[in-house]
């Protein structure tokens, strides 16, 4: 049976509980190398799944032979660099949200991807939910006619994180493994390291899920932001003009009491010139209501927006091993929500409306 020949670029907390021990556990997969910074940690790392080859020098890993495909889960701000080095070598990539800081970036991923033909999928566990799929459906059906008006709303239970304070992780992490890091605080609450607070760590899910279900391109944006205690943003309220006149508002908040680690808000509501779509993965709920009178709305368990991401790494090994040609969180999406991102980081500095580049 053939087998993804796979690289790591990067080995911290998210991607040692969740990337790693799931892509460990499929018999269609080889880990081959892996990379992190610091000695120990990377040996801690190779000792405990089992790879064969370990070096800190990203450069140095995507150039071993017979690799297929990259996960890229370093610092927010060195996702473009890792990924465009795997890219440049004809490599699948998998990098982990926000695909980059920058649009430009964004942009370059995107088409280095296309000219190399290798796939480029963002990890945004979302978008592989059943009736998130159903929604996507809808919309591509036309279902709610022309966009024309959007809200896009994301809170988490991340404050400490962002504050730079210990983060504790509960149970397993939520996810495939144990906790072999704690989350470094200084790669989410350093605005060096992170480029940014809860936009790039949060507001990527959330933007990345509009942008998956409407296709709209950003054009301009205006965006207040605020850290109260952080360096870097908890709160973001963010207006968008889109391409073809559509309008929309973009809110988060990284301030969600952390009882319970599922109190992750994900709303949103999508308005077209034949209905709306209304999609909550909070309280979990799917509903379509059109101007003709029809409607329609799926009956989902409680859990049913509960977060986890074992979709995306299946999908990326499929993908690589043809046994899929669909990739749920594709690059374009990706780079449209940077690009809304990094407009919006740009207007809150400069207090002006922002052009997307």
């Amino acid at each position: 049976m053939r087998k993804a020949r796979l690289g790591f670029i990067g080995a911290g907390w998210w991607a040692t509980a969740n990337n790693i021990p799931l892509l460990a556990a499929r018999d269609d997969v080889e880990l081959v190398a892996v990379c992190r910074l610091g000695a120990p940690e990377l040996r801690r790392v190779k000792d405990h799944f089992g790879f064969p080859f370990a070096t800190e020098d990203a450069a140095e890993l995507v150039q071993l032979p017979g690799l297929d495909g990259v996960v890229v889960t370093s610092p927010h701000t060195l996702h473009h660099a890792h990924a465009r080095l795997a890219l440049e070598r004809g490599l699948h990539v998998m990098c982990d949200k926000p695909m980059c800081t920058r649009g430009d970036d964004a942009r370059d991923l995107v088409r280095l991807a296309r000219e190399k033909g290798v796939h480029l999928l963002v990890p945004y566990g979302w978008h592989y939910k059943p009736f998130v799929q159903t929604a996507k459906r809808w919309m591509d059906e036309g279902r709610i006619g022309e966009v024309q008006g959007v809200m896009c709303h994301m809170a988490s239970p991340i404050r400490d994180l962002l504050q730079g304070k210990r983060f504790e992780v509960r149970g397993n992490s939520g996810q495939a493994g144990g906790v072999l890091f704690e989350p470094d605080p200084a790669t989410w609450a350093d605005p060096l390291v992170a480029g940014g607070g809860y936009g790039h760590a949060q507001l990527s899910h959330s933007t990345g899920l509009l942008s998956l279900l409407t296709g709209l391109m950003p054009e301009s944006v205006h965006a207040f932001m605020a850290g109260p205690g952080a360096r870097v943003d908890l709160y973001d309220a963010i207006s968008v003009r889109f391409a073809g006149g559509a309008i929309g508002t973009v809110s988060g908040a990284g301030t969600v009491p952390p009882i319970g680690m599922s109190s992750y808000q994900v709303d949103l509501r999508l308005f077209g010139s034949e209905g709306m779509l209304l999609l909550d993965c909070e309280r979990a709920r799917l509903e379509l209501r059109r101007h003709d009178g029809t409607s329609d709305r799926l009956e989902l368990a409680v859990d049913a927006g509960a977060y986890s991401c074992d979709g995306p790494p299946a999908n990326f090994v499929e993908l690589i091993l043809g046994k899929t040609d669909v990739n749920h969180s594709p690059g374009e999406a990706a780079m449209r929500s940077v690009l809304l991102l990094d407009a919006a980081y740009r207007s809150a500095l400069s207090g002006q409306v922002e052009r997307v580049g």
